[in-house]
């Protein structure tokens, strides 16, 4: 009976999160006029294709805030959480312009659409 309950978690895991993707993949409709998903194609913004669990400031071919190479951080969920919150407040002196996404239902949609690319 644990073996049958667990299976039916984890197909219920499974598609919370491809649901989440997908909202996070209309979300990041508000991110396009500045990233792009093609690696290696940087716009404003850095290209955003295979940034979940890399370094941050360590996509080749963009220039990034000096802050934000320095930062040591990784793009894991709780970092892409607090920088798309508020990327100021997660690294002073970046130079990205965006004011933040308050909703953690959002972000947390957002980020499972990242993971994706």
């Amino acid at each position: 009976m644990k073996v049958a309950l667990s299976g039916v978690l984890f197909l219920f895991s499974a598609i919370a999160s491809a649901q989440d993707a997908s909202v996070g993949k209309d979300l990041f409709q508000e991110c396009v006029a500045c990233h792009s998903i093609k690696s290696g194609e940087n716009l404003v913004g850095p290209s955003l294709a295979g940034t979940y669990g890399k370094k941050a400031g360590a996509a080749e071919g963009f220039r990034y805030s000096g802050p934000l190479k320095k930062s040591g951080l990784t793009w894991d969920e709780g970092a892409l959480d607090a920088y798309i919150a508020n990327p100021q407040a997660a690294i002073p002196g970046t130079r990205m312009p965006y004011s933040g996404m308050s909703s953690a239902e959002s972000r947390k949609n957002l980020i499972a659409y990242l993971r994706t690319l």
